[in-house]
């Protein structure tokens, strides 16, 4: 669908939970059937959301939370989002301590959440390798009407800009590999392929040979 109403960027909030959710598990699924999210959550769609929606709005502060997003509006409408941090400040345990608080939101046990790791935890082989204090965008989708419009172009220049006041130097994002359209759109905006993670184990599960990590000056 094609509108002639200009986007309005802006900082998302936690009113923005359940449409930062989808954004969440679509930019997993990226080109494939399932991504890290399917198989870290067993349960139909709705479920998924609702613990996603649970994770994003943790009081602990993690590279999916709320407050590291940017929200493209259409008539009042979230339709595209993406999300930028730091690994230093955002990486590591603190997605971890936020799912112990999603899980207890959302009545999720201890057991289902060891077995959703072990069905996920391939992803794991294929992490990107981050260069120093680079500002890392992430988490980055847009509603299937809205696509082909450079909302994603526009948003990233609007990360990329929150990165560079916040006294980052570099910037990457990653991709599956297979997933052209959204390395294409990175490399409009200024990213070069810099290196590629593949892993067996992790082809066999997701069904794509691993990640590919873009990198720019900013």
């Amino acid at each position: 669908m094609k509108t002639g109403t200009q986007p309005r960027i802006s900082e998302a909030t936690p009113a923005h939970a359940d449409f930062l959710a989808w954004v969440c598990l679509a930019a997993f699924r990226s080109h494939l059937e399932r991504g890290f999210w399917d198989f870290m959550l067993q349960g139909d769609e709705a479920y998924k959301l609702r613990y996603l929606a649970a994770l994003i709005t943790s009081g602990q502060l993690h590279w999916s939370h709320w407050s590291t997003f940017l929200s493209a509006e259409v008539d009042g409408k979230p339709v595209s989002a993406l999300g930028g941090y730091f690994d230093a400040e955002l990486g590591g345990p603190t997605l971890r301590l936020a799912g112990a608080e999603a899980n207890e939101r959302t009545g999720r046990s201890e057991e289902e959440a060891a077995a959703g790791f072990g069905r996920a935890m391939s992803i794991m082989n294929v992490l990107p390798e981050h260069a120093e204090g680079a500002w890392i965008v992430e988490n980055v989708a847009t509603l299937p009407d809205y696509r082909g419009q450079g909302l994603c172009e526009r948003l990233v220049q609007e990360v990329l800009d929150r990165g560079r006041a916040k006294g980052a130097k570099v910037s990457d994002v990653s991709v599956f590999i297979g997933n052209d359209g959204a390395q294409r759109v990175y490399e409009r905006c200024g990213f070069e392929v810099v290196g590629e993670k593949r892993d067996a184990e992790f082809e066999k599960v997701y069904l794509t040979p691993g990640t590919r990590t873009l990198r720019r000056a900013i």
